[in-house]
């Protein structure tokens, strides 16, 4: 730093750096002047600059023009007290990203230096949104043993009685005998998918490779329904294993690359999907029935080139019966966020023109006497 860097008479930079860099959060010591006299590895990482570069700048010119978190740095020294301000926007056309903070702002003993640190409101949003998308598949729970009784049995005697009706009737009626006999089919089967919401026997989990059960579903919708599509893999070959059932992460990750497929279209001449894995370090979950907190640093992403997802859409989308399909029962999506939600983990949609992303965020196997956990392929 040069002279003019440095920061003014009365403030000690702390001894303390290796903790500040510890922290997952963006945290930036503000002068009285406005400029950054100190920043944690965290705060580089999300306004991508060098602690060095920043220490050469004034708040004003790292954050959006007429930015309120200024009037909140001022209010903080005025009143010498803690100051918070939610969904603050930190959009800037460099960063090309929507950003969205909560800002938390205090004074220091010292001077009027501020200790300023930001936590983004994708990763809380994501954590609420997870949370109500968990209530919405539990009351699926009680709602599909309700229906698999009330109405699978009626049904059958429906049917019963239109295939009798069939087997005896006049030709111009058979046509009417088999669309009663369809459409009972069809009833049964939403009521069978209804039913997996019910299921809460827990699964058998263990050491999977994410890798294997990615390239299995790729190999089946290649060879099905996705067979126009390229397929693009981004992959992290280090990755550990991931701590779940292997059946159930083929099921939601199929859920999912089938949605894709079919928002790109089936006359699409350029259609991509692309399948990503990512090793993540911050993020911690409860486990549901449990007090235990684990976390999910393992990333998997499908994303399609599709037309996109709607705003209006974005925040019922894993919802039961919240579809966009006019043949769709609305209940993939929810079931993929029981499943994910079942193995302690997040699932969540990033939308964007011409794009849309679904992520997956797991928990990583380990065995408890430190050994190497033999992996499922």
């Amino acid at each position: 730093m040069t002279g003019e860097d440095l920061p003014p008479s009365g403030f000690k930079l702390s001894g303390s750096d290796a903790v500040l860099n510890a922290l997952p959060l963006p945290v930036l010591t503000i002068g009285g002047d406005e400029r950054i006299l100190q920043c944690n590895h965290a705060a580089e990482a999300f306004f991508e600059y060098s602690a060095r570069l920043m220490q050469r700048r004034r708040l004003r010119d790292i954050i959006p023009f007429a930015s309120p978190i200024i009037a909140l740095v001022a209010e903080v020294r005025r009143r010498r007290a803690s100051v918070s301000e939610y969904r603050v926007d930190l959009t800037q056309p460099r960063l090309g990203t929507e950003r969205s903070v909560d800002v938390f702002a205090t004074p220091l003993d010292e001077g009027d230096a501020v200790v300023m640190m930001l936590q983004e409101r994708t990763i809380a949003d994501k954590m609420n949104r997870q949370l109500t998308h968990r209530g919405a598949a539990r009351s699926m729970v009680a709602l599909g043993a309700m229906l698999a009784h009330e109405i699978k049995n009626p049904l059958a005697g429906i049917r019963g009685a239109a295939q009798l009706l069939e087997s005896t009737g006049a030709e111009e009626d058979r046509l009417l005998t088999r669309l009663i006999c369809d459409e009972s089919d069809r009833i049964v089967r939403i009521v069978e998918r209804m039913e997996l919401f019910g299921d809460e026997r827990p699964a058998e989990r263990g050491p999977v490779n994410v890798h294997g059960v990615l390239d299995q579903v790729k190999r089946s919708a290649q060879s099905g329904f996705a067979r126009h599509i390229r397929f693009i893999e981004t992959y992290d070959p280090s990755l550990p294993p991931v701590l779940g059932n292997r059946d159930q992460l083929i099921q939601v990750i199929l859920n999912l690359v089938k949605n894709a497929a079919e928002a790109i279209g089936p006359d699409a001449v350029e259609g991509e999907i692309t399948l990503a894995t990512a090793f993540r370090t911050g993020l911690r979950l409860q486990i549901p029935g449990s007090r235990e907190r684990v976390s999910l640093p393992i990333e998997v992403a499908i994303r399609d080139n599709g037309p996109g997802i709607s705003a209006e859409m974005l925040s019922d989308m894993f919802d039961p019966f919240v579809t966009t399909k006019a043949q769709g029962s609305g209940l993939g999506l929810a079931l993929v966020a029981k499943i994910v939600g079942d193995h302690g983990g997040i699932v969540e949609c990033d939308p964007a023109p011409r794009r849309t992303t679904f992520r997956i965020l797991l928990p990583m196997s380990s065995a408890r006497d430190g050994r190497e956990p033999t992996v499922e392929p």
